[in-house]
């Protein structure tokens, strides 16, 4: 009876539980809060229906059981399906690195940019005055109204002798912010402003807005905001950047589908992808199962240490040995051309021939993986019945053919899950690409960066983050081919397995 006392009652609310959940709950919403002022509207509404999940669930009773999924739900709603539709999402705008700015902010950089008049450029001092700051033009001996350099302001200047307490010029440099958003003017009238970290100047605005959707450039040329493109034009069409993000439909994926330049190496990308996940697992499967074969025949001395140096290969982290076959592979320096040149005479050019660069990835990629498929095999081939062998020997059956007849059929299906999630890896493997090859050599004639050995994952990396003209919405709608690509390989791998295995139970019945 004790034992059952002590356990916590659910009828009433703990005043410590109200307590943790209240002040939980006004840190999320603080933090809510602080992301929509930074104009991060979308985080902000994610924290705040976390919150608000947190306090019904926690705060209520009813809802206790919910209590023990509610971390993995909210983790995998956050980390997993918030990016993937905001990838999504992505695909159907323009968001590139010339798209980056909301359509306010995009005029606010066009109306600040200026043309120094070199002119009326003259150095600077700043002097302290109390707990303000005097601006000091010595070649016109002008000195300003004291101002703060805290925020926009404005300052007259007058005639005046040497100010005292002149800053030390890395002094002032500390205070650019302020001089840059400072405002002075002349005594016959001329504005002028930051033009450096050494010199006042006047300075002709190159754009003034004019207009909703307008603004007038210095020498008079309109240019009309563009909301289907997300960029100003002006009156002979071009776009003047930078732009701000709008929809734009289908009109990323029509580039995909329509640009030879896109689509010519993407369906090569596409391909290779393909060849090189089912060579992976091919080539990792058998040298594997190969090596497990050999280390199971009792005959063999010596089984432990083969085994040991055998395994190296996967006790090593993956990134050092991909570095170290990108310099044995060194078409120069590289151990592998110096034996084939002593031993046949040639020299490949493993980085620059597209077939050979594929070659070296393959090559790679199974050293790496073969281990993996080797410990498995080992313990699979633990479970094949002895008796069936011998059964099969006693019948005139040779090696080979008991186990092509007896052994692979029985260590097959139980490899077949494992072999799947090897080619889904491979289908990915982002970062033996990255690291061995960067996906070069470029394919040549293309209007984004594709390179011979890139597979889809490197291939949208690249266009999206690794180049000059970072093409976000193209990569996310490239992202979602992959999406419903891999998901139809999933679902039909699942389907096949469901089959296979209500074949078998027919079979055992």
């Amino acid at each position: 009876m004790s034992a059952i006392s002590d356990i916590p009652q659910r009828d009433g609310i703990p005043l410590l539980r109200l307590a943790l959940v209240g002040i939980i709950s006004v840190a999320l919403l603080f933090g809510s809060f602080f992301l929509y002022q930074i104009a991060q509207p979308i985080y902000g509404v994610i924290l705040l229906t976390l919150a608000t999940g947190f306090v019904i669930i926690f705060g209520l009773n009813q809802y206790y059981g919910a209590r023990f999924i509610f971390p993995g739900i909210a983790a995998v709603l956050i980390f997993i399906a918030f990016p993937v539709v905001y990838t999504i999402y992505i695909g159907f705008t323009n968001y590139s690195s010339f798209n980056l700015l909301t359509y306010e902010r995009t005029v606010e950089v066009l109306t600040s940019r200026g043309s120094v008049d070199p002119t009326t450029e003259q150095p600077f001092s700043v002097a302290r005055d109390g707990e303000g700051y005097r601006i000091w033009l010595p070649e016109a001996g002008l000195l300003s109204d004291p101002v703060a350099l805290d925020d926009i302001a404005e300052a007259a200047l007058s005639p005046a002798g040497v100010p005292p307490d002149l800053l030390e010029r890395r002094e002032a440099v500390q205070l650019r912010t302020g001089l840059q958003a400072l405002t002075l003017v002349t005594p016959d009238g001329t504005i002028i402003q930051n033009a450096g970290l050494r010199t006042f100047a006047s300075v002709t605005p190159d754009y003034v807005q004019s207009g909703p959707n307008t603004l007038t450039r210095f020498d008079g040329t309109k240019l009309i905001a563009d909301h289907t493109t997300g960029f100003f034009i002006d009156e002979s069409g071009e776009q003047v950047p930078p732009g701000w993000r709008v929809n734009v439909g289908w009109a990323n994926f029509e580039r995909i589908f329509q640009s030879d330049g896109i689509r010519g190496p993407m369906v090569s990308i596409f391909v290779w992808t393909f060849v090189f996940a089912i060579a992976s697992v091919v080539l990792t499967f058998a040298v594997g199962l190969a090596l497990a074969v050999i280390l199971q025949w009792p005959h063999l001395r010596f089984k432990a240490v083969y085994r040991i140096l055998l395994i190296l290969p996967y006790a090593v982290p993956a990134f050092i040995s991909i570095l170290v076959f990108k310099g044995l592979f060194n078409q120069n320096f590289g151990e592998i051309n110096l034996i084939l040149e002593a031993l046949f005479g040639i020299r490949p050019n493993w980085f620059t021939d597209g077939n050979l660069a594929r070659a070296m990835v393959l090559i790679v990629n199974t050293w790496l993986g073969y281990p993996y498929m080797m410990l498995l095999a080992m313990g699979f081939l633990q479970g094949v019945p002895e008796d069936h062998k011998k059964a099969a020997a006693l019948e005139g059956a040779s090696a080979v053919r008991v186990f092509f007849t007896i052994t692979l059929p029985q260590i097959i299906p139980p490899f077949l899950p494992l072999l799947i999630a090897s080619f889904a890896f491979n289908f990915n493997n982002m970062v033996l690409i990255f690291l061995l090859t960067r996906g070069l050599p470029d394919i040549p004639g293309t209007v984004i960066p594709a390179g011979e050995t890139d597979i889809l994952a490197s291939f949208t990396y690249r266009l999206a983050f690794d180049n000059a003209g970072q093409q976000f919405g193209l990569a996310g709608a490239i992202t979602l081919l992959i999406f419903l690509v891999v998901a139809a390989i999933s679902y039909a791998n699942f389907v096949a397995m469901r089959r296979a295995a209500q074949r078998r139970s027919g079979r055992a019945t």
